[in-house]
């Protein structure tokens, strides 16, 4: 079914297995800067998995390019050993392993002791994103970080890995000297399309006398990227023509790490189709001889089956979709595509996880990112009778788990359908991947043998007949309604609205506590459908409890439809029309006239009538997910897994 993706391909000296590789991305699985046990066994999975070839996550090459505290650090001859037990570690499954060198320049998210940093760049041109003022590079430090990319180079030789790749993607150092919009300098640097890759060159020059020319040398960089101050694509094309002939591979990718805007595309959430980022690799494709791979929301086989098939690269970066199934190539290789887990592209547990400082996953496959706890399933060592209340994300993964380790599992749904609030997230506004956690999960649960039943509400009577040896309680919660005084006036809560529960004419209001998808979705829905809305958010932004990318595009989104936000604020009341709003930070009342109705995203409570019960009567009974309190897919799907090991 997918001949050319699983056609061998020569990339420098080496020739890798196939056309899926994992871009990369960082994990927050080293330590103190060095490889750790979790990151080995984290690229293990992959390689076994059959991906063609890995590319680690950045590696510093100098002590000025520490952008977070979590990367990895290739300063000294001491990280040597990491690298070497991770690169044995991918060998194993006949796989290739490529280690990014990196200096971000301006863009630093985060300093190891929370001071803010002294950055250095080709000029002062601030960073908008991070708010960073950087200095100009001084010529000694240049040569220092030239310098340090030969190092690295060398240092990653050593430890046996097959290639290394220059970070000039998303605005990073290399980036930087290259736009002129960020490059003013008027000396051998800056200036002319030569003088502003000369850094490059000079930093090609040192990884080949320093590492030898067998090593595999690729470059990443961002053909466009994304920002009215960024790199365009007849600007990096032109450089790519330029600097192919030094390397042995391109990788395309788009966005930058400079600006809200931009940075969308670092990891690009589900609102961006499938595969967009194509024409940017057949543009450079088109002007140079060496093997181009293209990275950009790239999660089915079929997808890069079309993209290489059509020329528009040579590979093609399937990264989150192997956090998601490291297995996927092998299951697209032996022709079971029906069992590969597609990622959602929600970002919440992957690159979400990098932003907020610990080790990514992923939320429909936890195991991702715990292989030393997770990776091998036990079996059971009896076969227990269990019975599972609740069809959503928490019950089908704790089925699908108890299940493939032996056990005699029913799920008991009191609806129609299996997935809970699943079903409601997928009707908002260009989140209809998100029911894909749901498809993936219910065929897991089916393929282990698990029996699902449906429209079967559940007693203590009922559960006590059917005789189970454990009880999973996994009923989900219910939509919460905090006090307020209420005159004459339509209120909603967000189940309801998308539902399909009718609203009067007139403008809407949406309360939002959480300040998450809910409220920004449904007032994206309201507008979208003609109505001019007011999302009033308990927080200092809408979404500002999603993961960056995806708040950014949701709320662009909204805004652009007139969608006006509101923040810091609570409901007091309502009545007449007119809706009283609490500052939060101050106390003041802001009243919105003119409303017609009140749709409330303020957050659930937890739906557990069973659990004391069955406690009760001697069953041994565990409760998880918004059972247990009210959170989201990631928490309910993790503790499903750890319920069915636990059987």
């Amino acid at each position: 079914m997918f001949d050319a993706l699983f056609t061998p391909l020569d990339v420098g000296r080496i020739t890798v297995k196939n056309r899926i590789l994992s871009s990369g991305h960082d994990t927050v699985m080293s330590v103190d800067g060095f490889v750790s046990d979790q990151l080995v066994e984290y690229q293990r999975a992959r390689a076994a998995g059959g991906v063609g070839h890995i590319v680690l996550q950045v590696s510093s090459v100098h002590h000025t390019s520490d952008y977070t505290a979590q990367e990895l650090i290739a300063v000294s001859d001491d990280a040597i050993p990491g690298y070497r037990r991770v690169a044995d570690a991918v060998h194993e499954h006949d796989c290739h392993l490529f280690a990014q060198l990196f200096h971000g320049g301006r863009e630093i998210m985060s300093t190891a002791d929370g001071m803010l940093p002294i950055a250095w760049a080709p000029s002062s041109v601030p960073n908008e994103r991070f708010h960073v003022m950087p200095k100009p590079l001084t010529h000694e430090l240049i040569d220092e970080i030239v310098d340090g990319f030969g190092a690295g180079a060398r240092r990653m030789a050593e430890a046996g890995i097959d290639g290394v790749e220059i970070v000039a993607s998303h605005g990073y150092l290399p980036a930087q000297f290259l736009n002129p919009r960020t490059n003013l300098r008027d000396d051998e640097y800056g200036g002319s399309l030569a003088n502003r890759l000369r850094f490059t060159r000079e930093v090609i020059a040192a990884i080949r006398a320093q590492a030898g020319d067998d090593i595999v040398l690729g470059m990443r960089i961002s053909v466009d990227e994304r920002d009215l101050d960024g790199l365009t694509p007849d600007e990096s094309v032109e450089a790519c023509a330029i600097l192919a002939e030094s390397l042995d591979y391109l990788s395309i990718s788009a966005g930058s790490s400079a600006t809200y805007r931009g940075s969308v595309h670092i990891a690009p959430p589900m609102s961006q189709e499938p595969g967009y980022t194509a024409p940017l690799s057949a543009a450079v494709r088109q002007r140079v001889d060496i093997p181009v791979f293209v990275t950009g929301r790239i999660n089915t086989p079929a997808e890069a089956e079309r993209i290489i098939t059509a020329g528009h690269a040579d590979a093609v970066a399937m990264t989150r979709a192997l956090i998601c199934d490291p297995l996927m190539p092998t299951k697209a290789r032996t022709g079971q595509v029906d069992e590969i887990r597609l990622c959602i592209g929600c970002n919440q547990a992957c690159i979400g996880h990098f932003h907020l400082g610990v080790p990514i996953s992923c939320i429909q496959y936890p195991e991702s990112g715990r292989e030393r706890e997770y990776g091998n399933r036990i079996a059971a060592v009896v076969s227990k009778r269990v019975i599972i209340v609740g069809g959503g994300p928490a019950g089908l993964k704790a089925a699908a788990v108890a299940a493939e380790r032996g056990h005699d599992v029913e799920v008991w749904e009191a609806a129609a359908r299996v997935g809970g609030q699943v079903l409601l997230a997928q009707q908002l506004p260009r989140r209809s991947e998100f029911g894909g956690l749901i498809e993936n999960l219910q065929a897991e649960a089916t393929r282990a043998g698990v029996r699902i039943r449906t429209s079967l509400p559940a007693t203590i009577e009922s559960l006590v007949e059917a005789g189970p040896d454990e009880i999973i309680i996994a009923t989900g919660a219910r939509p919460y309604v905090p006090e307020f005084e209420l005159g004459d006036g339509v209120v909603l809560d967000a189940w309801q609205l998308i539902r399909g529960d009718s609203l009067p004419d007139g403008d809407v209001l949406v309360a939002d506590w959480r300040c998450d998808w809910i409220g920004l979705g449904v007032a994206t829905l309201l507008a979208e459908k003609g109505r001019r809305v007011t999302l009033a958010v308990d927080g200092w932004a809408a979404g500002q409890n999603l993961q960056q990318y995806v708040r950014n595009e949701m709320l662009g989104h909204a805004v652009a439809r007139g969608v006006k936000v509101v923040t810091d604020v609570r409901v007091r009341g309502f009545d007449d029309g007119t809706v009283y709003l609490g500052h939060t930070l101050n106390g003041e009342v802001i009243e919105q006239e003119g409303i017609s109705a009140l749709v409330l995203a303020t957050g659930h409570v937890s739906h557990d009538e069973l659990s004391a019960e069955i406690t009760a009567l001697g069953i041994p009974v565990t409760v998880i997910g918004d059972a247990m309190t009210p959170r989201t897919a990631e928490e309910a799907v993790l503790e499903g897994l750890r319920a069915g090991v636990a059987l």
